[in-house]
């Protein structure tokens, strides 16, 4: 890795670092138990095994986010047809809107900031760079 590679990487993480905080600051549910309704959105019904998986968090605490989830009628366990050990978890739609709702008042500062203090330039430049994110994203190793 180049000197160059790593200031690059230390400027994006303390630059990135407020904009986390940011978005989590006014949500009310955990970032964890967003990860699991997002990723039930646009995935579907799925095992609490693949959940743990997609998040990188422990088949536990899945568990606990999952029993969590379904107390507040976000998402529903179904046991499979086939197999009874394997029960499925699926998005309510009370739990899509609630996740809509939890990632609109996240998004409405950043929303505001863009269009009050970025110039149709920056706001170009800012669009242009997002596949870029993307693209280190998808790099990520699976820890």
């Amino acid at each position: 890795m180049t000197t160059v590679e790593r200031s690059i990487a230390q400027q994006l993480r303390e630059t990135l670092r407020p904009f986390w905080r940011r978005f989590s600051a006014h949500q009310s549910i955990s970032v964890g138990k967003m990860g699991v309704l997002g990723y039930l959105a646009d995935h579907g019904a799925t095992t609490s095994s693949t959940l743990a998986v997609a998040e990188r968090i422990s088949p536990q605490a899945i568990a606990t986010a999952v029993r969590e989830l379904e107390s507040l009628g976000l998402v529903v366990r179904t046991p499979d047809d086939e197999d009874r050990r394997r029960v499925w978890v699926e998005l309510t739609d009370v739990g899509l809107d609630r996740l809509a709702q939890e990632r609109a008042t996240s998004n409405m500062w950043l929303e505001r900031a863009i269009a009050d203090r970025l110039s149709a330039d920056e706001v170009e430049m800012l669009e242009s760079v997002l596949p870029v994110l993307r693209k280190l994203v998808k790099a990520l190793p699976d820890e």
